[in-house]
């Protein structure tokens, strides 16, 4: 097989789905917590994601500049949405059992405690190939 041959798509790994339980407040019949189902993003989603989260900003003192900022809270969350397959956070009856009417906002609705939601969002900043967290990069940045 020649290199060129190694980099066709037939040779690509395929990404398996991964599941997490993200809270100790959903519960199964045995008292288990229940896992969701999480699939990888493509490259492609990650960035239109990025840059649906991304708004420009005035630079002070300097009319009419601007930078991009990105808000990462708005994106994890869309990373999450994006990322779920089970349960489908997408699904009316789901959304009108929390009073929520977006995903985003079910997923609030249903990983509740603070501490379990920052958990997730560093489980899936991992599972989707991210060695440093957001937080840690903004960080890293700003010194």
């Amino acid at each position: 097989m020649s290199n060129f041959n190694r980099f066709m798509k037939v040779n690509k790994v395929q990404k398996q789905n991964a599941k997490y339980a993200p809270t100790k407040s959903l519960i199964d019949e045995t008292g288990k917590p229940m896992e969701f189902e999480f699939r990888h993003i493509t490259s492609r989603q990650n960035e239109e994601l990025r840059e649906s989260c991304t708004v420009d900003v005035p630079v002070r003192g300097k009319a009419n500049m601007f930078r991009a900022k990105l808000n990462v809270s708005k994106y994890l969350a869309e990373m999450i949405v994006e990322s779920t397959v089970c349960p489908d956070l997408y699904n009316k009856e789901l959304q009108d059992s929390y009073g929520v009417m977006t995903p985003a906002e079910l997923l609030f609705a249903m990983v509740d405690d603070p501490g379990e939601y920052q958990e997730l969002c560093i489980w899936i900043q991992n599972f989707q190939g991210f060695t440093e967290t957001l937080d840690e990069k903004v960080k890293a940045a700003k010194n």
